[in-house]
């Protein structure tokens, strides 16, 4: 029996991860909280016929503890999207606060679940999480992740479109580091397997890498302003939702994947990665082996060729800025 919950549960992203999550065979309770409209959202998955038993909460009446009470896994996509004109500090002020406000009815009636941060900007929404349990004494490490799935599966698409086979794309894998923005997104498509074809130009993996980046973006202009990467977003969420619940329960199966995790997550996993890197970063979108507790080991980055070590050292200044952004929302004093 597993109570899944979503944070932000009427939204964009909310709204499909919720259902992809009602159909999830693992999960038997599944709550919702938002602002407005959760109970029509609830109702409405109410009425697929799935093993989730759904209920939907509004802030009143402590609705968001009630819909976290017994929580086992929580998705947070909550926040705001990012519009044209705003700047990611814009976009960082006000989700900053809503993901600070849940982190802590999570730390306080929930502390044990495991934490899928969706809302942006993940480089700094994760160390937000991580700083508000410390402040409550219940952090570990292992059990927070910042959902970079989207980039993954991004990459996988793009590389099966540049080798002419897009119905491959499921069997394509392209490990993808860093964080989830921009230059900090690492595609290391010297890692691809199948791997890339001996004929790809350089300037042709550059255009590659440079669209997995800004994939992003190509969604918001398509969407003429009027929205940014819900649906895709809702699969990555609930694809890396299910890959926790399967390391959970013990398949048997070996299951590793990406996701922005603190390095402290396995110390010594981690002191190969900072070798690698060739500094210090508490947090890093890393190759993981899940297991029942969470992480189990953070696995090597691997050889990186000449531009993907070009990449890595672009990223480094934007990860340590957006890290100490997220980390000074909480420990700052305040004036």
């Amino acid at each position: 029996m597993v109570h899944a919950v979503v944070l932000g549960a009427a939204g964009g992203i909310g709204q499909p991860v919720s259902l992809l999550l009602k159909t999830n065979p693992l999960i038997t309770k599944l709550s919702l909280f938002d602002i407005v409209n959760t109970p029509g959202v609830a109702a409405d998955l109410s009425h697929i016929s799935t093993p989730a038993k759904v209920a939907g909460y509004l802030p009143p009446d402590d609705g968001l503890k009630k819909a976290l009470e017994g929580a086992e896994i929580v998705v947070i996509p909550a926040g705001v999207p990012r519009k044209p004109g705003m700047t990611r500090d814009d976009l960082f002020k006000i989700n900053a606060g809503i993901v600070r406000d849940l982190a802590t009815a999570i730390a306080t009636t929930a502390p044990n679940a495991f934490v899928l941060v969706i809302s942006n900007p993940v480089n700094s929404t994760v160390p937000i999480v991580a700083e508000v349990f410390k402040k409550h004494n219940v952090y570990n490490p292992k059990r927070i992740f910042g959902v970079t799935t989207l980039d993954v599966v991004r990459a996988s698409t793009f590389l099966a479109e540049v080798n002419g086979d897009v119905s491959a794309a499921p069997n394509v894998t392209v490990p993808v580091l860093g964080g989830h923005s921009g230059v900090t997104i690492l595609p290391i498509l010297s890692q691809a397997k199948p791997s890339l074809s001996a004929n790809l130009a350089q300037t042709d993996v550059e255009a590659l890498t440079k669209r997995i980046q800004f994939g992003g973006d190509e969604v918001v202009k398509a969407k003429d302003g009027a929205g940014s990467a819900t649906l895709s977003m809702a699969y990555a969420g609930a694809e890396f939702a299910s890959k926790i619940l399967n390391a959970v329960k013990g398949s048997g199966e070996e299951i590793v994947t990406q996701t922005y995790i603190s390095l402290e997550a396995d110390p010594e996993g981690a002191k190969k990665v900072t070798e690698e890197i060739g500094t210090s970063l508490e947090y890093f979108s890393v190759s993981v082996k899940l297991g029942p507790n969470g992480v189990e080991k953070i696995l090597p980055i691997g050889d990186l060729n000449d531009f993907e070590k070009g990449l890595l050292k672009a990223a480094i200044p934007e990860l340590q800025d957006n890290i100490a952004k997220g980390c000074n929302f909480i420990t700052a004093p305040k004036l």
